[in-house]
């Protein structure tokens, strides 16, 4: 087999492609709380219930076969040819499948921020950001973070609905016909609205004129989300040997982590 990509997340062994063209992936034994977000089974877990197969607006690639042994899974599925980004096609498939009418599964992730900003208090919070930015941007993140539990517990009186848990471009990649073919479901399960948009906008910061919805409620989530999502994320990096460019995409939703703050009451 040829590898595709290395083994990503926590649960993630590698990826290939098979002689017969096939995607294979490695699911190997870790997190067995089923409500956490990074549950290892859950993927498997996707393919085997067809949950996601022909949904509106966003679905799974057709999954060929489910291969358990004593070592972990390896889940073969249907190679998707990568298309071009398309900020408001995605985000318009992530609004109708958010609208979906699926029944909550026992082993869909539940709390996915509020488990991460506990993982982000406990390594220290976003004290690093402060040497390294200024003025507005530096008194919204330090009003949010002071915020964070009230901004979680307005997340939770949102609608709950369908949420794919990790919706960036990478793994919103294909087509079927109007529907966007997306990968990796390991974080699956029913969220705040706008969650998956706030994840797409952090992906694609220059788009926001195409992702945030008109709709208060949806926008609500989605800034929420992009806003204590963008800053944890730009904290860890920092402290990483190569911090990639998560500190700019920081810096250019601004204007969300100020929207978020402001309101976080």
């Amino acid at each position: 087999m040829r590898p595709l990509q290395p083994g990503t997340g926590q649960s993630n062994g590698g990826v290939w492609i098979t002689p017969e063209g096939l995607v294979a992936k490695r699911l190997l034994p870790g997190v067995t709380t089923a409500r956490h977000h990074a549950y290892w089974e859950r993927q498997a877990l996707v393919a085997e219930s067809g949950i996601v197969a022909s949904t509106p607006g966003l679905r799974s690639p057709r999954y060929v076969a489910v291969q358990r042994d004593a070592d972990g899974i390896t889940v073969l599925s249907e190679y998707v040819e990568p298309a071009p980004v398309d900020a408001g096609r995605l985000a318009d498939g992530l609004r109708r499948f958010a609208d979906a009418q699926l029944e909550e599964p026992a082993w869909g992730a539940r709390d996915v921020l509020r488990d991460r900003m506990a993982t982000v208090e406990a390594r220290g919070g976003w004290d690093v950001l402060w040497d390294h930015v200024s003025g507005t941007l530096l008194e919204h993140l330090r009003r949010l973070w002071v915020r964070r539990s009230a901004a979680l517990a307005e997340l939770d009186t949102l609608p709950r609905v369908p949420t794919h848990g990790d919706a960036h471009p990478g793994n919103l990649n294909g087509w079927d016909g109007d529907n966007v073919l997306a990968l990796d479901w390991e974080q699956f399960g029913l969220g705040p609205a706008g969650f998956d948009l706030g994840y797409l906008l952090i992906a694609l910061p220059t788009a926001a004129h195409h992702i945030l919805p008109a709709n208060p409620v949806v926008r609500r989530g989605a800034v929420l989300t992009a806003a204590l999502t963008a800053a944890s994320r730009a904290a860890w990096a920092l402290d990483q040997p190569t911090p990639g460019d998560h500190l700019e995409r920081l810096e250019q939703l601004g204007y969300v982590i100020e929207e978020a703050s402001s309101q976080a009451l």
